[in-house]
């Protein structure tokens, strides 16, 4: 099998270390290995397959020879050396919000749109893990019946953020146990997340959504391949340290029953049903960590229009929603040989 020389660039990152983990399990033909990070990480250690490297300072001629670049160390640093990367004959696949929305350049799940990939022309986006683990199980659907509407609200995890969130969350729970009363530090995220929800993930736009519920209004539209679907969100960040949860209703322009949506979901790759209410059977956050698959539960017919489906949907935010799906992105272009 052909052997690739990869870099993970935000290799000291949530998602950096996860795409490594992912890497590995996936035994992906990794031929060398660069670790890459900006300023602030650069020189720390990483481990791979057993072997400790030292993560190097990412530049514009970091990429030389390396021919798949995982990039995942913010918009910014993606703007300023993706381009760099492709110049040197890298095909970067992207985990950052900086290309999802360019017209040239493809946004990819691989079971829902891998078909897209042909269109590359260097750099592959990755749509926002809560974009992802949505479209899974509403691809089956969509293609069996069409969707008219989606209205969607999140349940996002810390880990969303990073792991400096994460820490947050643990040190205000930690005060506030000791002393309930006590007046937390609250620095990255906009609010106290300790025994909190917060309606905000990202700033606010002009018409009072944040980025991030726009961010799923015009990703889910561009992997579904329909700009007719009408499309609403709110996105709430709460106090989980890994898994995001959706809870999600569509409108299909089809009668379906739920028994065909469970039927059609089961079927559909990487997506996992687990919906038996009356046995207290149904997903949530701390089962999906660290599975690659996506959950869904709590399916049924909404009882307040004719061609309603609601359904819970839940998947590990830094796995399936952002190191999985790049590997899988990669492994598909292996497979359909382009790369």
């Amino acid at each position: 099998m052909k052997k690739f020389n990869v870099c993970v660039l935000g290799a000291t990152g949530m998602v950096g270390k996860e795409m490594m983990r992912v890497l590995e399990e996936q035994d992906f033909p990794v031929d060398q290995f660069l670790p890459l990070a900006s300023e602030r990480t650069a020189g720390q250690t990483v481990t791979f397959k057993g072997k400790e490297y030292t993560v190097e300072l990412a530049q514009p001629d970091s990429f030389k020879g390396i021919q798949i670049g995982l990039f995942s160390a913010g918009a910014k640093v993606s703007k300023l050396l993706a381009s760099e990367a492709v110049k040197q004959g890298c095909v970067v696949i992207d985990n950052t919000s900086e290309f999802r929305m360019d017209p040239n350049v493809p946004l990819i799940v691989p079971e829902v749109n891998g078909h897209a990939l042909k269109q590359h022309k260097g750099i592959i986006a990755n749509p926002n893990c809560s974009t992802a683990q949505m479209v899974l199980p509403l691809k089956p659907i969509y293609d069996a019946v069409g969707i008219e509407r989606i209205v969607v609200s999140t349940y996002q995890a810390t880990s969303g953020w990073g792991k400096e969130a994460v820490v947050e969350m643990y040190e205000q729970t930690k005060a506030l146990l000791a002393k309930p009363n006590a007046k937390v530090a609250v620095k990255y995220l906009p609010k106290q997340i300790a025994f909190n929800v917060i309606p905000q993930i990202d700033s606010f736009a002009d018409n009072g959504y944040t980025k991030e519920e726009l961010k799923m209004v015009n990703e889910t539209r561009k992997i579904l391949e329909d700009e007719t679907i009408r499309l609403t969100a709110t996105t709430v960040r709460v106090p989980v340290a890994v898994g995001h949860a959706e809870s999600v209703n569509i409108q299909t322009r089809e009668k379906i029953s739920a028994a065909q949506v469970r039927a059609l979901i089961a079927k559909f790759p990487t997506v996992n049903v687990v919906d038996d209410p009356a046995k207290g059977i149904y997903p949530t956050p701390i089962d999906c960590v660290g599975k690659n698959e996506t959950f869904v539960g709590r399916i049924r017919e909404d009882i307040s229009q004719p061609n309603g489906i609601e359904m819970w949907i839940v998947s590990d935010n830094l796995r399936r929603g952002a190191a999985l799906n790049a590997i899988l992105i990669a492994e598909r272009m292996m497979a359909d040989g382009l790369i």
